[in-house]
């Protein structure tokens, strides 16, 4: 892994000796920043990422570096996407310059990550800002070169979407689990930040399979299923199906009874795998 991120640009500062050598970076509303300032909880990130010696890490929104400063001793490389201008420019000066690491200012929900890692494996940790969080993890989880796990603070509602189980699913757990397995790590109190945010936090862990529950190219189709399922989640299933897809209730009935599947149930009470037996009937339709 040595030399692995000798392609990738670095942002550098050169310190100046009569002043600081980067801003206050004081938080900006704007961008939902709240920095982590919890050695419990930082502690707690770098364990549930298990890092090793060769692994590289892309961080999301590394702010002024607390996090980055525990990734840096344990991993070959660290890339660090910020959005941020001014933290961005400052990061590798508040962290003493390490020759291993990587800054790139851009919004992680629109980076090139092919330009980013390369063919290199690579892991996710990051404190992610609320109002991008969802896109980010999309924007990781679907893309043709995922990363092998994700840890990432989101807020704590998501993060139990996220990792819920069948009677409390969402579309986002069956998108989250479609792609891989989600684990709760801890939660996190708004008094870890600085400033503090109005709601409580969580870590969770994404460990992402080889391969998605079903081909790429029938991804598309499958949330299609998924989102008409999900459109009234609280009507029958038959129901929801059925005017979603556009094809009546008693044809939504009827698919659902060859897939094994009682009708009535609700859209947040199905697995993952009761979601793909559902699709696989409705794949072999003339409606899909």
């Amino acid at each position: 892994m040595r030399g692995l991120l000798s392609w990738i640009p670095i942002i550098a500062v050169t310190a100046i000796s009569a002043a600081p050598p980067f801003p206050a970076a004081r938080p900006r509303k704007s961008l939902g920043q709240h920095f982590l300032v919890d050695n419990r909880i930082l502690a707690r990130i770098v364990t549930a990422a298990q890092l090793s010696s060769d692994d590289l890490v892309v961080e999301i929104g590394p702010g002024k570096g607390a996090l980055t400063r525990r990734l840096l001793p344990q991993v070959a490389g660290v890339v660090a996407v910020e959005v941020d201008d001014e933290l961005a420019q400052s990061l590798a000066a508040r962290l003493d310059n390490p020759a291993h690491l990587s800054v790139i200012q851009e919004d992680a929900r629109t980076v090139d990550l092919p330009r980013v890692v390369g063919e290199s494996s690579y892991k996710v940790v990051a404190n992610l800002p609320y109002y991008a969080a969802n896109p980010i993890i999309r924007r990781f989880l679907e893309a043709r070169h995922r990363p092998t796990e994700m840890v990432v603070m989101v807020q704590r509602e998501v993060a139990e979407s996220m990792t819920a189980s069948p009677g409390k699913m969402s579309l986002l757990s069956v998108a989250v689990q479609f792609y891989a397995t989600a684990r709760m790590v801890c939660s996190v109190p708004p008094t870890a930040f600085r400033p503090p945010p109005k709601v409580t936090s969580a870590v969770v862990r994404l460990d992402l399979s080889p391969r998605p529950a079903l081909d790429e190219d029938e991804a598309p189709a499958f949330f299609r299923l998924v989102r008409a399922g999900f459109s009234a989640p609280r009507k029958q299933l038959h129901n929801s199906l059925g005017h979603g897809l556009g094809i009546g209730s008693i044809p939504a009935s009827q698919m659902l009874q060859v897939a094994g599947l009682d009708g009535t149930r609700r859209a947040g009470t199905l697995s993952l795998g009761e979601w793909l037996a559902i699709y696989q009937v409705w794949a072999g339709t003339d409606d899909c």
